[in-house]
């Protein structure tokens, strides 16, 4: 009785990666700063450009900066899971780390929990810092259907972990890790909306970039922002690419 208890709870051995990971994470300002903070520093500056902040008939009344808000909030999220998370877990595994706890009680994938919990928390972070700044500085509405709102922020976070955790399973070296984290996130940045608003791309490359995992988050967010139920086509698309990455993760991935 009394083992089990020390293994449970605050004392586990997951919990003390946990904390340890923490520590360590809270430990990279360069880290904290582009999760957390740049999403939120690229909203406000073109929220500072006057034509942004006009409502536009063309946008079904809306602002630019209306558009905006839900792609700093997946951009955070993209940070997170494909420039922070891969290099951590890849030179863990460079460095023999997960070997060397595989022969200790605690287990290799207590530390893949703990990034991916860690990298999540911090996603969200980065969304609810974007929303608010959105709405006090700029007057951007919050979500009118926070239910839908809510799931597709989860799935979107999901969706990026997995892509990351598939980034650490293909490569195995810290630079490749690092290389193909790069190229994963600029096509995600693109897909997300962050140079060009999905809503405002034309017919056939909105309907190519609907089916990419970002490009799908971003119209889901759109459309709960704007207080109409996410349609169930993006929240698929988010669903079907988060199970695929994942089971690709699982598969591929190795602790040496």
């Amino acid at each position: 009785m009394t083992t089990a208890t020390s293994t449970t709870g605050a004392n586990s051995p997951l919990a003390a990666v946990l904390r340890t990971e923490t520590r360590l994470f809270l430990r990279e300002p360069g880290s904290l700063f582009w999760i957390l903070a740049f999403p939120t520093v690229l909203l406000t500056i073109l929220g500072l450009i006057p034509s942004f902040r006009e409502d536009d008939a063309a946008l079904g009344g809306r602002s630019v900066i209306d558009l905006y808000v839900p792609v700093a909030v997946l951009l955070g999220m993209i940070m997170a899971g494909l420039q922070a998370m891969p290099p951590v877990l890849t030179g863990y595994r460079e460095r023999g780390i997960l070997r060397r706890m595989s022969a200790t009680p605690v287990r290799p994938s207590a530390l893949l929990t703990a990034q991916i919990t860690l990298h999540g928390a911090a996603s969200v972070g980065s969304a609810l810092l974007a929303m608010a700044v959105g709405r006090m500085a700029f007057g951007v509405r919050l979500p009118g259907q926070p239910a839908g709102y809510l799931l597709a922020l989860l799935l979107a976070v999901a969706c990026v972990l997995a892509l990351g955790a598939t980034i650490c399973a293909l490569s195995r070296t810290t630079k490749a890790s690092a290389a193909v984290g790069s190229v994963a996130y600029l096509v995600m940045m693109f897909t997300a909306g962050v140079w060009v608003p999905v809503q405002t791309m034309p017919g056939l490359l909105r309907r190519i970039v609907e089916a990419t995992p970002f490009g799908a988050a971003s119209q889901a967010l759109d459309q709960a922002a704007s207080g109409n139920w996410p349609d169930w086509a993006h929240l698929l698309v988010m669903a079907v690419w988060t199970a695929a990455l994942g089971a690709a993760a699982a598969r591929l991935f190795r602790w040496e």
